[in-house]
């Protein structure tokens, strides 16, 4: 086998702490199991983000617009689009001159999307993306000074990663931007850590099945033997950091095999999983400065759980 699905996953379980990359968390299961995550009561982060764009959907408008300025509206990770439609109809509804460019990894999540819109919001200028964040970015972003590019980041997908690596990406997609554009980005905040953990340990074990996938799918395309039963998900949350972790954790002492490799594990081993980051607002200052944005306006929920920050290109 050489496809990098399994380099990756061999790589990452021949490390010393184990590991696999949550990239590979989406395939059909895994975005029918994340969307039901998005839908619990537990996951206060949609919660938190309908109410800033109920809320802000005006503004938001404004912004993008200003001038009456046409601009691209360009998403990455836009994955169900639920929270977006909200900003979606209302544009629409306000004549907005401007194209609705949603990119993701998963082709599948893309075409459901695109199904969906076209029943809800016909009139929309469309356009589904599938790929990687920064070389779909330089294939559409305008050089013409009469669209402005605004990119949505939403739902703490930047706590996918740690904030040094964070900075890198901010800095790679600050530099595939011109001048004057716009990003608004989400960030979990930080705040009672029951509420967060909670958030990844749910009582009815979504988020659980949802870690437990991704072995599944290993077993299914790189013909592995993962016996899911024999694994446990444990999430931890780090008041200070600001990182959550989550881990599957062995059962028992166990050898696996993956396609003709086989791989030892002790009672009681974890595999890291994923990473999602909790962010105070000097966390976010810091970032967009040394990023080169500046923050235009904070909109926080009603909870001040969670922000979407929008920042302009410097």
């Amino acid at each position: 086998m050489n496809s990098d699905f399994y380099k990756d996953v061999i790589e990452g379980l021949s490390s010393a702490p184990k590991y696999l990359s949550s990239k590979y968390f989406y395939n059909e299961k895994g975005d029918e199991l994340f969307q039901g995550i998005m839908r619990l009561p537990e996951y206060y982060l949609t919660d938190c983000e309908f109410d800033i764009f109920k809320k802000y959907k005006v503004e938001l408008l404004e912004k993008f617009s200003e001038d009456n300025q046409a601009f691209e509206l360009t998403e990455l990770g836009a994955g169900d689009g639920l929270k977006t439609k909200i900003l979606l109809e209302h544009f629409v509804s306000e004549n907005a001159k401007f194209k609705y460019r949603p990119i993701d990894i998963s082709e599948n999540v893309l075409q459901i999307l695109k199904k969906d819109l076209i029943k809800e919001i016909p009139e929309l200028n469309f356009e589904g993306l599938s790929g990687d964040y920064f070389k779909v970015l330089e294939d559409v972003s305008s050089d013409s000074e009469d669209v402005r590019n605004v990119v949505l980041f939403l739902g703490s997908n930047i706590g996918n990663y740690k904030i040094s690596s964070s900075l890198e990406f901010l800095k790679r997609l600050r530099d595939s931007l011109n001048p004057g554009d716009l990003l608004l980005i989400g960030f979990d905040l930080k705040k009672d850590p029951r509420a967060i953990l909670n958030a990844y340990d749910d009582g009815s074990g979504i988020t659980k099945a949802f870690n437990l996938n991704l072995l599944d799918r290993i077993n299914e395309e790189l013909d592995a033997n993962f016996d899911l039963l024999a694994f446990d998900h444990y999430p931890t949350y780090d008041p200070i950091s600001g990182e959550t972790k989550s881990y599957l954790i062995s059962n028992k002492k166990q050898t696996i095999t993956v396609g003709e490799t086989r791989i030892n594990f002790r009672k009681h081993e974890p595999i890291f999983m994923e990473i999602s980051q909790k962010y105070s607002h000097e966390d976010i200052e810091c970032l967009s400065t040394a990023s080169g944005f500046e923050i235009i306006e904070n909109y926080l929920d009603d909870r001040e759980f969670f922000v979407d920050s929008l920042w302009k290109v410097i």
